[in-house]
């Protein structure tokens, strides 16, 4: 379990860090996306920040568990196993959420596809860094 709680940690703040520069990034070069967060359904009080600001945390906690108790299942060097565990997360978690979130919320296709290529970077690099530190 200690291992799970490191792992998560270290790679909670390797994700927040690559995170917030993608924003940074993604805003500067596809200000057309973020446009539609001009949207009342993103409009949020403030009193929740805390929660959006820590999802990397608890994403690394959640694929920490998942690492450690599926990681015999990927082969090959670290890269070819984040990339794997990485598709596999992916299809397994993210795609049946999106496909309910967009199914009932009025969100467009390409903000579901910028969520779905978000948190597949997210499960690729943290795939890669189990697979370099707990093979």
């Amino acid at each position: 379990m200690k291992k799970i709680f490191i792992n998560g940690i270290l790679a909670g703040i390797i994700l927040t860090i690559i995170s917030y520069g993608g924003l940074y990034l993604s805003i500067r070069f596809f200000p057309f996306l973020f446009e539609e967060y001009n949207n009342p359904l993103f409009h949020s009080d403030g009193s929740r920040d805390v929660l959006f600001y820590s999802h990397t945390f608890i994403i690394s906690f959640a694929l920490s568990w998942f690492w450690e108790n599926l990681k015999t299942i990927f082969r090959g060097n670290f890269l070819f196993r984040g990339i794997q565990f990485g598709c596999t997360y992916t299809l397994v978690g993210v795609v049946p959420i999106l496909w309910i979130t967009f199914a009932s919320m009025d969100v467009t296709l390409l903000m579901v596809g910028s969520w779905l290529l978000y948190a597949f970077i997210q499960s690729i690099i943290a795939g890669m860094f189990f697979a370099k530190r707990n093979p």
